[in-house]
């Protein structure tokens, strides 16, 4: 695709459309951006082109909804997941350049989607996990952040089993994909992978992005939190089978 000069415009529509439908989910939930779109861009962008656009509209997205979620936010667990994630991101990077992505997509969708079954039967952990489980929670997200661009899985899991509520979760998992995005943007850097081509598509981008996530947060702002808990369940299976069914095609 030529940048500046004639553009595709077919793949740039459909690009636009499926990064419209992502950011109403990350509006609503606060995750899932990264995977939806990715793995709907993958028809018509290399993973490598991609990645990083998408890293760059996630800290848009996240700076976007910072102000309404600011006071939600549970530090105490941040500070552990981050760490975690910041320990682990240059190890999925390195993979992201150098390793086939497929069998680490396999084992992240298997976990995710027993985890989330579990999940829908009423497990829930009666305290909030230590600082090694949520470092290690961290730990996973950041090497499956790196590697692919979706790293939410994990912590999503990590957050919808606590006692920390909903609100509290999604403000957390916003904050945390603001952390760990300017994290996996800076690896990217540091292995070439972010270029102008990169900068183009995330301007383009931006449009669908801003009315995506403005129409998913009004949606957050009517529902209960019952029904809440139980459509983010339902989303994080269907990125699980979306992440099974990427690596099988792969």
């Amino acid at each position: 695709m030529a940048y500046g000069g004639a553009m595709d415009w077919l793949p740039l529509a459909y690009a636009c459309a499926c990064i419209f439908l992502a950011a109403i989910v990350r509006g609503f939930s606060g995750f899932g951006f990264s995977l939806l779109s990715i793995s709907a861009l993958s028809l018509v962008y290399a993973p490598a082109e991609i990645i990083p656009s998408i890293f760059l509209l996630e800290i848009v997205a996240s700076l976007h909804l910072l102000p309404s979620i600011w006071r939600e936010v549970h530090w105490r667990s941040l500070l552990p997941l981050t760490l975690g994630c910041l320990l682990a991101t240059p190890v999925g990077v390195y993979a992201l350049a150098h390793v086939a992505p497929k069998p680490m997509q396999l084992a992240l969708s298997v976990f995710v989607l027993l985890a989330t079954a579990l999940l829908w039967r009423g497990f829930a952990l009666k305290t909030m996990p230590g600082t090694l489980a949520s470092t290690a929670a961290g730990a996973a997200s950041g090497l499956a952040n790196g590697a692919f661009g979706m790293g939410g899985p994990p912590v999503v899991l990590f957050y919808f089993s606590s006692p920390a509520g909903n609100a509290a979760g999604r403000a957390s998992l916003i904050m945390f994909f603001l952390l760990t995005d300017v994290i996996g943007m800076a690896n990217l850097s540091v292995h070439g992978l972010v270029t102008v081509n990169s900068a183009y598509l995330a301007l383009a981008f931006l449009p669908p992005l801003f009315f995506g996530v403005w129409v998913g947060q009004k949606g957050f702002n009517q529902i209960s939190p019952d029904k809440f808990r139980k459509m983010v369940l339902l989303l994080l299976a269907g990125l699980a089978a979306a992440i099974l069914i990427q690596a099988i095609r792969r």
